[in-house]
């Protein structure tokens, strides 16, 4: 593990520059004042060109070069999904740290060879779950611990959308499919609630409305958790009406909450700190509260997605444990192992059912 003190920056190289490399990594690394990006790798001629316009760096012309500047500490993967177990693997062997975008990887079987590289090399591998610190979220996260509704036993997180997807996410062999994007981030909220699931319920429907996108139209996994709590996570990119992007019911009352968190597009126009929610997409709250019903409006927690790399760059110092660990990840890969097993075979699948 190469090593960091804490008079300097941990060096940052980020592989890919294109979405999620520039609008989301190299963003919010720059947030971080423990981290720094050093050097982009890309293929792609005009984003090499945009990466050296947008600040001074080293434009590494291999991955291997990369790996092998004694400038960089941390690699950030903004690559397809399909690459990124190969990737991380031959990093960390590099005696690198790693972050992936999310998701981690295609299988259970690829998390956990990534997590025994990181123990291997004893260095840190994460995910970019920045979605763990949505505003709405973390406030779905303090109604449901707080006991308000009581004891929840269903739940459904939604994300419904027009529109096909670009470039290599429309490949199913790249990607992995319709519900390893957005989807990622639902099921691990769900997981956070939750736990482990006891079964997984998938199905995906393609209808063929975008030519040359082969992910699937529509996607639902449900999971089932002990006392039979059932959370359902919900995708589809043909979907002209949107459904609340979380409905969540309880034994002594229910929630509704519509809007995703706002700090997206307000990173992509240069202030993540400007992000404000509208106050009509805050959770609609029934509850019981001295024997009197009542309906509430709860004010959404402020998100901040910087959490993530600030976690990230204390864990690579000592001075924090990860977040996001790679033992969460092998979790969730479980899940969509089994997922992936029920959409093909039609049936309910056990957590522990796949290999």
């Amino acid at each position: 593990m190469l090593p960091s003190t804490h008079d300097t920056p941990i060096g940052v190289g980020i592989v890919g520059y294109g979405f999620a490399g520039r609008g989301f990594h190299a963003y919010l690394i720059d947030q971080e004042p423990r981290l720094q990006l050093r050097a982009v790798f890309v293929r792609n001629e005009e984003r090499r060109q945009r990466a050296a316009d947008d600040r001074p760096i080293i434009l590494c012309e291999s991955f291997e070069e990369m790996l092998a500047s004694k400038e960089i500490n941390l690699v950030v993967l903004a690559t397809p999904h399909d690459v990124h177990a190969s990737q991380a693997i031959q990093a960390m062997d590099a005696g690198k740290h790693v972050v992936t975008d999310k998701i981690i990887a295609l299988t259970a079987a690829e998390a956990r060879a990534m997590a025994e590289a990181a123990e291997r090399n004893n260095v840190v591998l994460s995910v970019f779950h920045n979605r763990r610190w949505d505003g709405d979220f973390l406030t779905i996260q303090e109604i449901w611990k707080s006991g308000l509704i009581g004891d929840v036993y269903a739940a459904e997180c939604c994300i419904l959308r027009y529109g096909p997807p670009g470039g290599w996410r429309a490949q199913k062999a790249r990607s992995g499919g319709l519900m390893f994007d957005w989807g990622a981030h639902m099921v691990d909220q769900a997981l956070l609630l939750c736990g482990q699931p006891e079964t997984v319920t998938c199905t995906i429907l393609d209808r063929g409305a975008w030519p040359g996108v082969d992910i699937g139209n529509y996607g639902r996994i449900t999971l089932q958790f002990a006392g039979g709590l059932m959370y359902t996570v919900e995708f589809s990119n043909l979907a002209r009406i949107q459904k609340p992007h979380w409905y969540v019911l309880g034994t002594k009352g229910a929630l509704r909450k519509d809007g995703v968190d706002p700090q997206e597009p307000a990173m992509l126009a240069g202030n993540i700190t400007a992000a404000r929610e509208d106050p009509a997409n805050y959770a609609q709250v029934y509850a019981t509260i001295n024997g009197i019903p009542s309906d509430m409006r709860m004010e959404t927690r402020r998100g901040d997605w910087r959490e993530c790399y600030k976690n990230i760059a204390m864990a690579i110092r000592g001075e924090a444990p990860l977040a996001i660990t790679p033992q969460q990840m092998v979790r969730l890969m479980t899940v969509y192992d089994a997922a992936m097993l029920s959409a093909a075979e039609g049936r309910t699948v056990r957590f522990d059912e796949t290999p």
